[in-house]
């Protein structure tokens, strides 16, 4: 079985902001946490991210936003069978250099340029929920590999189509739609 392998790089059109997920909700994280950091402290993200930006069925993911309200879950499901991103961990660049986190001081890192985003999102009823998260400013771009295997489910093009798509309407972190936009640079 041939697998297609291509090259693709998302270039940030707004800032990303992040909010990782301890793994359960009594554990609270301070912004330099909330970051994904590898061993080196790069900032980057789970391939698993684009993986739900293609095929998640419970949240705003590309088929589920763009595509037809009773086709969406086709979509999603074919993206989950015949699709894979890679590295699992994919860095962040910038000029082509890793973006590498230091530590912030006074909600601000030298280092990366990340700062900490202090807002009040308002939950039923009006009640407050502070957030605070950490942003990587532009400039940035996220290159990974996308393999698919052939089949009569989904076409390369329309992965593409979603991909693109999803740049303006959705973008990657989270606060998407304000935060995370990109467009693609390379797809071969």
């Amino acid at each position: 079985m041939e697998i297609l392998t291509l090259d693709v790089t998302l270039v940030g059109l707004r800032p990303v902001m992040f909010d990782r997920y301890p793994g359960e909700n009594s554990t609270k994280l301070e912004p330099g946490q909330k970051l994904y950091l590898n061993e080196r402290k790069e900032i980057g993200l789970p391939a698993i991210n684009i993986m739900s930006l293609l095929s998640a069925h419970n949240t705003n993911s590309a088929p589920k936003r763009l595509r037809d309200k009773r086709k969406y879950k086709d979509i999603c499901n074919a993206c989950l069978a015949f699709v894979s991103i890679g590295p699992e961990f994919i860095q962040f660049k910038r000029e082509g250099a890793p973006i590498v986190f230091g530590e912030f001081v006074n909600d601000h890192d030298e280092k990366s340029g990340c700062v900490v985003h202090r807002s009040v999102a308002r939950l039923d009823k009006g009640i407050p929920n502070p957030k605070v998260r950490p942003a990587l400013p532009l400039p940035w771009t996220l290159s990974f590999q996308l393999s698919m295997i052939p089949n009569r489910e989904i076409k390369e093009e329309e992965i593409k189509n979603l991909i693109i798509e999803a740049g303006r309407a959705i973008g990657i972190g989270t606060y998407r739609g304000v935060f995370g936009k990109y467009e693609v640079g390379v797809w071969e």
